[in-house]
């Protein structure tokens, strides 16, 4: 019976005479027996599937209170880019092709640049209060290839030259798209940029990511007709917006920041600096 049971007879205390044991004590030393536990399993990887689902339900909450607590405003502007593109165009012909630098860098140089000077929106709301930031660190919005969205961030853009924001760019893309950003690179950044260009849209307007104040976005750079010191032109020409929190900043604190942002596009040769 002990053996049917799994029972180590040997360790049954008998309670029968001279301390025999009996069919009693088989039974209750093999009802006292410990349960045997499962061998525990090792988690199941998450999928990129689990990642996506994941993702968006981040991305959900956080869109949900943001248009449920930041009341939004909306301004746009056209950006002419010929002088950008042209500078540009000069520029990467001297160099080789590893060392070359794309539109997109020049944008958030720009955006770098003006958030340093209209400073209401380059921070955060908390406690109902603005909170300026102490340096400016330009979250970038990434699509990834399974679905999903992240914005992290490139830390001092004011402060960094051309070659060394298209060098972060490059490894924050190939990082963001292979899950290995750093917390600090999804949690700092004080504003947004998303430039939904590459999708062939002619204006995007973001929404905030709470608590930031203000999200810039870029649509698809394109040949406009454009009438120029009267007269007609095609020429090479952006969509600017800006979403930004009511209460840090106002319209006509906007509208001067976006016109920042054409200036110095204007004037590609300071944000080589």
């Amino acid at each position: 019976m002990a053996q049917s049971l799994g029972v180590d007879i040997e360790s049954v205390s008998g309670t029968g005479p001279q301390d025999a044991v009996t069919i009693s004590d088989v039974e209750h030393a093999a009802a006292s027996k410990p349960a045997k536990q499962p061998i525990a399993q090792p988690a199941a990887k998450p999928t990129a599937a689990d990642r996506s689902t994941q993702m968006r339900k981040s991305i959900a909450a956080a869109m949900s209170r943001s248009k449920r607590e930041i009341p939004h405003y909306y301004l746009a502007e056209e950006i002419m880019l010929e002088k950008s593109l042209s500078w540009l165009t000069t520029r990467n012909a001297q160099r080789s092709i590893d060392e070359r630098v794309l539109p997109a860098v020049l944008l958030l140089k720009a955006v770098g640049v003006a958030a340093q000077r209209f400073g209401e929106f380059n921070g955060f709301w908390r406690e109902d209060g603005f909170e300026p930031a102490a340096g400016v660190h330009v979250g970038v919005g990434i699509s990834l290839r399974g679905g999903g969205l992240v914005a992290p961030a490139i830390h001092d853009v004011p402060e960094k030259k051309l070659d060394e924001l298209m060098d972060d760019l490059t490894d924050l893309v190939a990082r963001a798209r292979s899950f290995s950003l750093r917390s600090s690179e999804m949690s700092d950044p004080t504003i947004t940029v998303t430039n939904l260009g590459d999708q062939g849209v002619d204006t995007v307007f973001g929404v905030i990511y709470p608590p930031q104040v203000a999200i810039v976005g870029f649509g698809q750079p394109a040949e406009r007709v454009c009438v120029i010191d009267r007269g007609i032109r095609v020429v090479s020409t952006v969509q600017a917006t800006l979403a930004a929190d009511h209460r840090a900043s106002d319209g006509h604190r906007g509208a001067l920041f976006l016109t920042a942002i054409n200036d110095l596009l204007q004037q590609p040769d300071i944000l080589e600096k």
